[in-house]
């Protein structure tokens, strides 16, 4: 193994530490000449485990002639604006006081214009910075100079973005840097990844793993995870917000030196952050922190939390990586955590020690939620992790790419093809489909082609692409990204100041003198002018705004754990009494869905006949299977009422009983009423216009102005009524496909689903509702109503229905018929 320079080993054990097996064994990775992939818990030094190449390049004791490197050496990728700026600060630390002459920088969207020319012009030696604005800096002519003696790119939390649209526009990104400095070593470092053999295919040059190192990290203590229940040990029936916890919860923060409490979405933590601060009796300082409040905000939060002046700060995803506050001694999870390595992403926020507990509560706010919680417990405690599987990348980003690469250069494009397919998501591109992939950007494709505007790109006389103006380069660089959220409006004070941003259509609902709260205040609108919405402080009760961001998947394999945990009965004893004998009534009055089977069941209530599947494929899975279900019961005259969905279920009303299952369930359901129910609904439209923007076709920024989101989407609406009718093939149409499969619909769990269903079905009449059924039934008539907003009143009728469901009348009246 590599000797550690000894600046780097004095600096660690003058610190009281030692430098730990991984943290060498990823230096001598380097050494001999390997890319690494390092998989270790966090709190075990793994950022700086990923830079101990680049400090130790820069030590005396290896610069034999005394000339230091020169040049940007290092890149360091982060998914999120704050990682990067967390890691400058603790990067600077050791850099000084080592000595060590090293200039570090950071690059994102909120790096003023002035500073991102300089570093194009003279570089850092070191650069943090994301995807996006790794893609922007190589759409610039200087980009092949600017990268030419680059040594180095560390891609931090590897997991969070590889598999998605993200990753595969940062592959990409790493395809063209190893081309412009064929030595570079690429390292990757994730604490939660499921299946790291996979991960370093990811990071090798041509799906090559030989070349990368697989480093596992030093073990670390056991995280100590307790699952929070009411004190009278009554786990509701349904609900989210788990609001019944907030006295217990507030205790803890008061027992606790700093708390960080976890929510799943934006809403839900403005509506906890609300209920904490209306208990904050002792006037404790607490903090918000999410994606929609402003920079300044999001800055402030963080500095305070950093100096330990916060007790408790409630807050999204948007901490749930790498940002290192050592001081915090309790995470909490609010609701379900709806996978292990999101759950162990998120304890290792507590401590970020590898030799001290993390300590994690989790708050379920429902009974299938304290199961989901249970589950994750168990495989935290057994070190199994999950995740999402890789896919072929999306055309749309490759387009985007392609552009990029346009704007640095002109290219052969035989060599850009081959460049692309050593990357991991792009290796299994072929001649037509990157052929298709280059008539789109330089013409828009067959149907779009008379329009001047779609031509970006076009071939010279020495068969290399270039720009057909040098216009395109400007607005390229305007619009490119990947990250597509709701268009946002900016919510300030008449004085100016920014309080952060709201979603456009939540914003047009509202009138002068309507309130709200947003970043813990409670504010009233004044006027929606200019894409801004003007507000000013108010004593009113406020109305919270529904941030309609995605919800976060439950997992597979969390899936597979809350199954079997049913069928183990022998199991159950360690659950609350009340759960124990949900579950028991249960087990009695109908059958129990387990990791093998789908349990369907049909009851009548309330003059309306239901049927509830008990799928455990999430909501959007279930969500899209309700749309199909209920076409093909409109089609069978079973008169469907709707449907209401959950992660672990979905329940389907209609006039008429459904007396077998099995024809709803067919797999033909994924290719007839599946292909006309995308296409007939804005589902498809909408994943266009997504991909319409990605790949180039749609432009959201001009010199000057921007576009709303409402003339984007007329826009792309014209454009793909127009490919729809000539040009069906279209390139973005094909994508707006993939997308709307995977990502909006959840294919692929819904095909295993009536797979299952096929193999074995289990079905159950019943004369009323069942225990199981309660949870997703109490749901109906709320389903598009923030969650949290009603839960009292949930609560009430969930009582009411659980007196039906739990009541055993002796023996079981179901007859029952397996298929």
């Amino acid at each position: 193994m590599s000797a550690v320079p000894p600046e780097i080993a004095d600096w660690f054990s003058g610190r009281g530490w030692r430098v730990r097996r991984h943290q060498a064994e990823m230096l001598a990775a380097s050494d001999a000449g390997k890319h690494a992939m390092l998989v270790a818990d966090t709190g075990a030094g793994k950022t700086l485990a990923g830079f101990l190449p680049t400090l130790a390049a820069f030590t005396p004791s290896r610069i034999a002639d005394g000339a230091r490197p020169e040049g940007l050496h290092t890149l360091y990728i982060s998914p999120l604006k704050a990682l990067a700026h967390d890691v400058q600060r603790n990067l600077v630390t050791p850099v000084e006081e080592m000595g060590l002459d090293i200039r570090v920088e950071t690059r994102s969207g909120d790096t003023s214009s002035d500073k991102k020319r300089r570093q194009r012009s003279k570089p850092p030696n070191v650069l943090l910075t994301t995807p996006e604005s790794l893609s922007l800096l190589l759409s610039y002519p200087e980009s092949f100079d600017l990268f030419a003696g680059l040594k180095r790119v560390v891609v931090d939390e590897v997991h969070a973005f590889a598999t998605q649209k993200r990753g595969d526009m940062l592959a990409l990104s790493l395809s063209r840097l190893q081309a412009i400095a064929p030595s570079m070593q690429r390292a990757a470092l994730s604490a939660t990844v499921a299946d790291p053999e996979a991960f370093q295919g990811w990071v090798a040059p041509w799906g090559d793993i030989d070349q990368v190192e697989l480093v596992i990290g030093e073990e670390g203590a056991e995280p100590q995870v307790e699952i929070l229940l009411p004190d009278e040990e009554r786990v509701p029936w349904g609900g989210h917000a788990a609001t019944w916890s907030i006295p217990q919860l507030y205790g803890r923060i008061r027992k606790n030196r700093t708390t960080l409490v976890f929510t799943n979405t934006r809403f839900l933590a403005e509506y906890i952050f609300q209920h904490l601060w209306d208990a904050n009796h002792d006037n404790l300082p607490i903090g918000i922190h999410h994606g929609s409040l402003s920079k300044e905000a999001r800055r402030k939060v963080e500095a305070a939390m950093a100096a330990g002046e916060l007790r408790a700060l409630v807050c999204t995803a948007s901490l749930d990586l790498g940002v290192d506050w050592g001081d915090i001694d309790l995470v909490v999870q609010m609701g379900a955590p709806k996978g292990s390595s999101r759950l162990l992403q998120r304890i290792g926020r507590a401590n970020h020690r590898l030799d001290s507990p993390s300590r994690a509560l989790l708050v379920p706010g429902n009974r299938f939620e304290f199961l989901e919680a249970t589950a994750a417990r168990d495989a935290v405690k057994e070190g199994m992790r999950d995740g999402e599987d890789f896919r072929p990348g999306g055309l749309d980003v490759l387009a985007q790419h392609v552009m990029a690469c346009a704007c640095a250069a002109p290219f052969d494009e035989a060599a850009l093809l081959r460049e692309i397919r050593s990357c991991l998501p792009y290796a299994g591109v072929d001649e037509s489909v990157w052929g298709r992939v280059l008539e789109f950007v330089a013409t828009g494709g067959y149907a779009l082609r008379a329009y001047d505007k779609f031509k970006r790109i076009t071939k010279d006389g020495d068969g290399l692409w270039r720009l057909s103006h040098p216009e395109h380069a400007h607005r390229h660089r305007m619009n490119a990204g990947i990250i597509l959220d709701a268009e946002m409006l900016e919510v300030r004070f008449r004085n100016g100041r920014s309080l952060g941003k709201v979603e456009e259509r939540f914003a047009a609902s509202l009138r002068p003198g309507d309130t709200f709260q947003f970043s813990g205040v409670n504010v009233e609108v004044e006027q929606l002018k200019d894409m801004e919405l003007i507000v000013r402080a108010s004593a009113k009760s406020a109305m919270i705004p529904s941030y309609g961001g995605l919800r976060l998947p439950l997992t597979t394999h969390l899936a597979d754990r809350v199954r079997t945990m049913l069928t183990d009965r022998a199991g159950w004893a360690r659950f609350p009494d009340d759960v124990r004998e949900w579950l028991e009534v249960q087990d009695w009055r109908s059958h129990l869905p387990g990791p093998d089977n789908l349990l369907v069941e049909s009851f009548p209530h309330a003059k309306r006949h239901y049927t509830v599947y008990y799928t455990f494929v999430g909501w959007n899975a279930n969500q899209s299977l309700g749309m199909l279900i209920t076409k093909r019961m409109d089609e069978m005259g079973l008169m469907p009422g709707g449907f209401v969905a959950n992660d672990y279920s979905l329940a389907v009303w209609g006039l008429k009983p459904v007396t077998d299952p099995a024809p709803l369930l067919s797999p033909d359901i994924l290719t007839e009423e599946f292909i006309d129910w995308v296409q007939d609904s804005h589902l498809l439209r909408r994943a266009f216009r997504e991909v319409a923007v990605i790949g180039g076709l749609v432009e959201r920024q001009h010199p000057g102005k921007r576009k709303t989101g409402r003339q984007v989407t007329f826009s792309t609406d014209l454009i793909y009524d127009v490919l729809r009718k000539y040009e069906p093939d279209h390139v973005l149409i094909e994508a707006a496909w993939a997308d709307a499969r995977a990502r909006m619909t959840d294919i692929g769990r819904l095909g295993d689903l009536l797979d299952t269903a096929a193999e074995k079905l289990d079905f159950v009449e019943l004369d009323r509702v069942s225990p199981l059924a309660v949870p997703v039934m109490v749901m109906i008539g709320r389903e598009s109503v923030p969650q949290g907003a009603q839960d009292d009143e949930l609560l009430l009728e969930a009582e009411s229905l659980a007196g039906a469901a739990m009541r055993v009348d002796g023996v079981p009246e179901e007859s029952d018929r397996s298929n």
